[in-house]
């Protein structure tokens, strides 16, 4: 293995060079295939870590003590208020060992180090935030119509053993948006980490246990989505699968999942629109809409890919969009003043250089795209595409990088803006920057999104749901609705006589 940055801490240092092994009913085991699988650090290139290859015979390992943990033992004697405290308990270790986990981010993800803390920190108030609902997660009294008297309510039961399968763009961050809403309803998991980027699931699930979490109760099962990922969606002990990831590997979870009928949330792709009004404060559209795009490299589901600017202002939104784009300052994580970090390997990068090309030779125009100049890691530049149209690949595909899609509109009409923000197969998000917030209540109302910001991208809080219409998915991450999609209702109806 190669050598790690000299400007890691020594906790996160020493946790790169651990023996790696998977966390199964309480305790950290071996892989039964005895594999290993090589963990790179993007920003280089050069590999880091080794971490067990977990195989199906693991997964049915840890669904099994998830499984006891589940139908007996202490967990399911857990008052509310004790899993709340154990939540609450967690939080404060993500807080007190932030550096480690940002610098264990960069490492395996490749974002520039202060992205990874802000992210630690949004991380425990997840937490914190499904901590409280652990405690405010009731049904309600139902009254009937029938003949006699009726004492009838509702209830609210874990759904029971969850597959949770988790993306590498945010791994820590959706590790939580998945546990901590499982956690807070009773439910057990085994989480499936990208194997891109397995190291901070693994130290997550040593605070897991330090918090005091009974065993089984979080299994942590490293490996590969073709046979460990696989293996978990289709498991027939397994109650519900919740995935957070590309809309084709989605559509296989679907699939694998009907063995039992298990539930099914998924996260899935994007392609979300925004729009520049001529009204909008420019000084604050400009670099919304380059951060829409430019963050964590492009590599977010709710990328605001698809540009569609005013003509009065599109020259000069462009323009101004490239320069920001070349101001952008790319390198490793770890180095200081660091904008944007590498993609997650070197697949995506030749992907990503693949779909610009193919943009090119379609008839868009390369307005930005600096030359890097050679060197290790997985980079490419922020990239703008002008005179872009609605039938070119780059405008249609998701390609999970910095790459805008640039067009112009010339009018007002509603629902012709709108046409152009639906005529995707995706349904994320959308942005509108304006200052005529009543048109931007009717185009709002109009775009099928799971998510609207206006003169914002992406406000990321833990009570705003989160999800999409069309092929971006099923279910909504976040808010009380992620308390939902880890529960049952159940209805009670007693024959008062």
């Amino acid at each position: 293995m190669s050598t790690l940055h000299p400007r890691l801490d020594a906790a996160a240092a020493d946790f790169i060079r651990r023996e790696h092994r998977l966390l199964i009913d309480g305790r950290w085991v071996a892989a039964s295939s005895g594999r290993l699988f090589e963990v790179e650090d993007p920003g280089t290139g050069r590999i880091i870590a080794r971490v067990a290859e977990g195989v199906a015979r693991d997964i049915d390992l840890a669904v099994d003590a998830a499984r006891r943990a589940f139908d007996g033992g202490d967990w399911p004697k857990l008052k509310p208020a004790d899993r709340s405290r154990l939540l609450l308990r967690l939080a404060d270790l993500i807080e007190r060992h932030g550096d480690e986990l940002a610098q264990l981010e960069v490492m395996d993800n490749g974002k520039p180090l202060a992205v990874a803390r802000r992210g630690i920190l949004g991380t425990a108030d997840m937490v914190r935030y499904m901590a409280g609902w652990a405690t405010k997660f009731n049904g309600e009294a139902v009254p009937l119509s029938m003949p006699g008297e009726w004492h009838a309510y509702t209830v609210r039961e874990a759904v029971g053993v969850v597959g949770q399968i988790i993306p590498w763009n945010f791994p820590l961050s959706m590790a939580i948006w998945k546990l901590a809403p499982a956690l807070a309803a009773g439910c057990t998991i085994v989480l499936k980490p990208a194997e891109q980027t397995p190291l901070n699931a693994l130290r997550l699930g040593e605070l897991i246990l330090e918090a005091g979490f009974p065993a089984g109760v979080v299994n942590i099962v490293t490996g590969f989505g073709a046979e460990a990922g696989a293996a978990l969606a289709a498991h027939p002990k397994v109650d519900k699968v919740a995935f957070t990831g590309s809309t084709q590997t989605g559509k296989r979870i679907v699939q694998a999942a009907l063995g039992n009928l298990k539930k099914v949330t998924l996260e899935l792709g994007g392609k979300s629109p925004v729009f520049i009004f001529p009204d909008a404060d420019l000084e604050a559209a400009v670099p919304g809409a380059a951060n829409a795009i430019f963050f964590n490299s492009g590599q977010v589901c709710s990328a605001g890919s698809r540009l569609y600017v005013h003509a009065r202002v599109y020259e000069r939104v462009v323009a101004d969009l490239a320069a920001y784009g070349d101001r952008l300052r790319l390198g490793h994580g770890m180095e200081e003043g660091v904008d944007l970090g590498p993609l997650i390997s070197r697949v995506q990068m030749e992907r990503v250089r693949g779909y610009i090309e193919k943009g090119c030779s379609d008839g868009a125009t390369l307005v930005s795209q600096r030359r890097l100049d050679g060197g290790d890691g997985f980079f490419v530049a922020p990239t703008v595409l002008a005179d872009t149209r609605a039938e070119m690949s780059v405008v249609r595909e998701e390609i999970f990088g910095p790459v805008l899609c640039a067009m112009p509109f010339d009018d007002d009409d509603l629902e012709r803006l709108a046409g152009l923000a639906n005529d995707s197969d995706y349904g994320l998000f959308a942005g509108i920057w304006t200052r005529d917030f009543g048109m931007a209540h009717k185009l709002a109302k109009r775009i099928r999104a799971g998510s609207v910001s206006v003169n914002a991208h992406m406000v990321n809080d833990p009570a705003l749901p989160f999800g999409g219409f069309k092929q971006s998915g099923w279910g909504r991450e976040r808010g009380r609705e992620a308390l939902d999609i880890y529960s049952e209702l159940k209805s009670v109806a007693i024959n008062l006589g």
